[in-house]
């Protein structure tokens, strides 16, 4: 891997494992300075001992996303040890309760919407502000899902927090581009991760939901991670505002018969 990021410092929140963690190694090989962000320290630290043994250099913020004085510290704390700011992966999610609407109560509701939107606008907020104090220039990856694409019954709170994270980074790049920070998202299908095994562990859910993917299986975390460093680089400088889709086949229509 080319050391593309030499110099540079990442930030990526819900780093304490899965898709975050794999991202924030790849990163750290990639040549990047990275903080590496969440709720559970010990998964935190975890995770910048990995980035160390990727020949990186790391230090771990606890942080609540859906707080906007924690990430606001977040961002001063990466200035204060790295300098300066380049890159975010606004990783952080949660998948709530998987319920109909009319079962749906309001506490579930206000939980999946604090964090899985509310905490993107926070780290938009405060990671752009900083990438402006620094002059410009900066790019952001958004953690949404095929279902901020389409639908999903059960998953109405879920599907609606992640439409809202492709709005917020659709209006972040037209707020910026003039800026030179490039604001984009990334949909994953069904990852390999503990949240997909939550979900969709069961034996029988897991086979239904895998024939979904027309590749026949579950997507793995290096996967999107790798797409995520590469929109962050300058092989993507012209891109912004774009949900890119990583899906196994999943929005292109119906599973092909065996």
């Amino acid at each position: 891997m080319t050391r593309e990021f030499e110099g540079k410092t990442a930030l990526v929140t819900g780093g304490t494992s899965g898709i975050g963690r794999n991202t924030a190694i790849l990163f750290a090989r990639a040549g990047a300075k990275v903080v590496v962000a969440g709720r559970r320290e010990a998964e935190g630290n975890e995770s910048v001992e990995l980035v160390r043994a990727a020949g990186g250099e790391a230090f771990f913020v606890k942080t609540d996303v859906s707080q906007a004085s924690e990430v606001e510290n977040l961002v001063k704390k990466t200035v204060e040890k790295f300098g300066r700011l380049d890159v975010a992966f606004n990783n952080a999610g949660i998948e709530g309760k998987w319920v109909p609407i009319v079962s749906q109560s309001e506490e579930d509701w206000d939980r999946t919407i604090d964090i899985n939107l509310k905490g993107v606008w926070l780290c938009l907020k405060y990671e752009i502000r900083q990438m402006l104090k620094q002059g410009g220039g900066g790019a952001i990856v958004n953690m949404s899902s095929v279902t901020g694409l389409t639908g999903g019954a059960g998953a109405a709170t879920y599907s609606a927090s992640k439409h809202g994270v492709i709005g917020l980074t659709k209006s972040a790049a037209l707020e910026n581009a003039r800026n030179r920070i490039r604001v984009n998202a990334v949909c994953p299908a069904v990852i390999e991760t503990a949240m997909g095994e939550r979900a969709f562990g069961a034996p029988e859910v897991k086979k239904y939901v895998i024939g979904l993917h027309p590749l026949g299986r579950f997507g793995k975390p290096m996967e999107v991670a790798e797409a995520v460093l590469w929109m962050c680089s300058e092989r993507a400088s012209f891109m912004t505002g774009q949900p890119l889709v990583l899906d196994g086949g999943f929005l292109a229509g119906p599973n092909p018969p065996a």
